[in-house]
């Protein structure tokens, strides 16, 4: 059996002295670690989110080290494979210079998004590379044992199509939509998550798989996924709107997650946006999930069909109105179906107007399924958002949509799985090794222990 604390990444910064700038990077860090080790995790991290070729010279720079300190560290990775050097691609003439990167098949972990209606699965190398990939119909309302089966069978599926077995995993990300206690691995109170309030899920997960397990919220991760590999990479400060079955939002401020001191941050869904608006899954009455989630625009069309309003949507007959039939509607020139979207686009603006005030983000990510629907919806979030913001906030941020799509999520879990795989091994531990964890508050030590 393994348990393991799902310890948030910890942020180290270092001074460019020649340059007045800071860099962060983000690793595990041990208990046990000494001068060289925790010098390590950062080379490791500064090579896996450079964005660019990064060479041994830039690593001495970026932590101000000796090249002869930076050599030691970096000939123990090119050692234990855990990096490779190779020939840059982007020097137009003459001798390329030597950089390094990531060795991608060191390992491999897989990422699983357990969202509300919908199980996404993907096996990956170290690079966060999708190898293969599946996603079933899901209901997270079914409470966790069935839905941990399912899981289950999903990632024995995904292992079989590869040709390998559980053990071959150095690591498992998991995402869950309610808000996750990080150092329990657990959900609290999660609105759109029926049964699973302080449900063992990390330490199940980690008994059935015998594998290393992170658990992480959806939207959290979405904004891990972007910052590392999509819209956001490499930003200081973003945010993620997931708009799907729910509405969540992931927050990275100075380049750290953010979850808050419960791991509820980032519920924008349950802000009030009309004190006598329709009940909301979590009790309240006029929650912006309420009125612009994909639940509740799906509702809404409904209602539109039965007040025996002309509209196109009246021509399914033969299963439940979604989003997308709305959007397609839309598209064809269908008024009502326009309006339902453009009112959901605009109560999201008005709560992202408050958002970026507060926070004052440089940009901010419109990823979850009803960010497919494109323009129709954006459109009225960017005119809410120039209308209610304040200037200065207003013009510094840019708002877009998911570059990784649907995909978000399940890369952010893989992230987050490849972040505790690579640290083990930097340690010189492999994943069934004894290691001792200290959380970041010092509070208590955590042993990771073989089966």
């Amino acid at each position: 059996m393994i348990s393991i604390t799902n310890i948030q990444p910890l942020n180290y910064k270092v001074s460019r002295s020649n340059k007045g700038k800071s860099l962060n990077a983000y690793y595990f860090l041990p208990a046990n670690h000494n001068v060289k080790n925790f010098n390590k995790h950062a080379a490791v991290d500064l090579i896996r989110f450079a964005g660019k070729s990064i060479s041994r010279t830039d690593i001495a720079e970026a932590l101000d080290l000796s090249r002869a300190g930076v050599s030691i560290i970096i000939n123990d990775l090119i050692d234990n494979k855990i990096i490779l050097e190779t020939y840059s691609r982007t020097t137009p003439s003459g001798r390329p210079p030597v950089v390094l990167e990531l060795n991608p098949k060191a390992g491999m972990v897989a990422g699983i998004d357990m969202g509300a209606s919908h199980l996404s699965a993907a096996l990956g190398d170290f690079s966060a590379r999708i190898l293969k990939e599946i996603e079933h119909p899901f209901k997270i309302a079914d409470g966790p044992e069935k839905c941990i089966d399912d899981a289950n069978q999903i990632l024995n599926e995904l292992l079989e199509r590869q040709g390998i077995g559980i053990k071959d995993l150095s690591a498992i990300g998991v995402s869950v939509p309610g808000p996750v206690i990080t150092d329990a691995g657990m959900v609290m109170a999660p609105p759109i998550m029926p049964g699973w309030d302080r449900f063992p899920i990390r330490d199940t997960l980690e008994k059935r798989w015998s594998v290393p397990v992170t658990i992480n919220n959806d939207a959290d991760l979405g904004a891990m996924g972007e910052w590392a590999y999509g819209a956001g990479r490499n930003e200081i400060n973003l945010a993620f709107i997931k708009v799907g079955s729910g509405i969540g939002a992931g927050f990275i401020i100075n380049q750290q997650i953010f979850v808050g001191s419960t791991g509820s941050a980032g519920e924008i869904g349950h802000l009030t946006i009309e004190k006598n608006g329709p009940l909301c899954s979590c009790g309240n009455y006029g929650c912006l999930e309420a009125f612009a989630s994909g639940k509740a625009i799906e509702l809404q069309a409904q209602k539109l069909v039965e007040s025996g309003k002309r509209t196109l949507l009246t021509e399914i007959k033969e299963r439940p109105i979604s989003v997308l039939d709305v959007a397609n509607a839309a598209r064809s020139g269908d008024l009502e179906a326009q309006e339902i979207l453009n009112r959901a686009g605009t109560f999201i603006g008005i709560a992202l107007a408050g958002l970026i005030n507060m926070f004052n983000p440089s940009v901010v990510i419109i990823g979850g399924g009803v960010a497919e629907v494109g323009d129709l919806i954006t459109a009225p979030i960017r005119k809410m958002v120039k209308e209610r913001s304040l200037r200065a906030s207003e013009h510094a941020v840019k708002i877009t949509t998911a570059m990784l799509g649907r995909r978000s999520t399940l890369i952010g879990a893989m992230v987050q799985a490849n972040s505790l795989a690579i640290h083990n091994m930097v340690e010189g531990k492999s994943p069934l090794s004894r290691v001792v964890y200290t959380l970041p508050n010092n509070e208590k030590e955590v042993v990771l222990t073989g089966h």
